[in-house]
């Protein structure tokens, strides 16, 4: 089962296991993102962040495929995804329901082209657009880094991007 559905432009990280960790069931983190998993290299490291769950950092399509298991399973994981547009592929395009209704939105990186909306908290209008499309499809979602740390929701910012 799903216990949690997070956009973190870091994936797995000490702030994840330690934090959302312990106020959110989690037996294990699924990680889908097609470049770390194909990285040797990035996926033992994201593997030893949190050395006491089960880590597994998929491909879109392992994830395609292992979706009902994930449902089905009595463990309890962490969805994760590196950005929004990475998160509507699993949740509108591939219609993967976890069985919560919030989306949560962590870091994601100031760069060229991303519009702040708090702090260590930019999205693109491709972003935005995969936020609003993942609202469509049923989903709240909010912009939290930490669990006691929230800068609010779509709607408070979905203005700032035609919406």
């Amino acid at each position: 089962m799903i216990s949690f559905v997070r956009v973190d432009d870091r994936m797995i990280h000490g702030q994840t296991v330690t934090r959302w960790a312990l106020e959110v069931p989690c037996d294990g983190i699924i990680a889908v993102n097609d470049a770390a998993a194909s990285n040797p290299v990035l996926k033992s490291a994201y593997k030893s962040a949190a050395p006491d769950k089960k880590v597994f950092v998929w491909t879109f399509d392992h994830f395609k495929e292992s979706a009902q298991k994930v449902l089905d399973s009595d463990s309890r994981y962490f969805l994760i995804t590196k950005n929004p547009v990475d998160m509507k592929k699993i949740l509108v395009d591939f219609g993967f329901k976890p069985g919560i209704n919030t989306v949560i939105i962590g870091p994601g990186n100031d760069r060229p082209g991303a519009v702040k909306l708090g702090n260590n908290q930019s999205i693109t209008q491709e972003e935005a657009e995969a936020i609003e499309a993942i609202e469509k499809a049923g989903y709240k979602v909010k912009f939290q880094l930490l669990p006691d740390v929230s800068i609010g929701y779509w709607s408070d910012f979905k203005s700032k991007f035609g919406f």
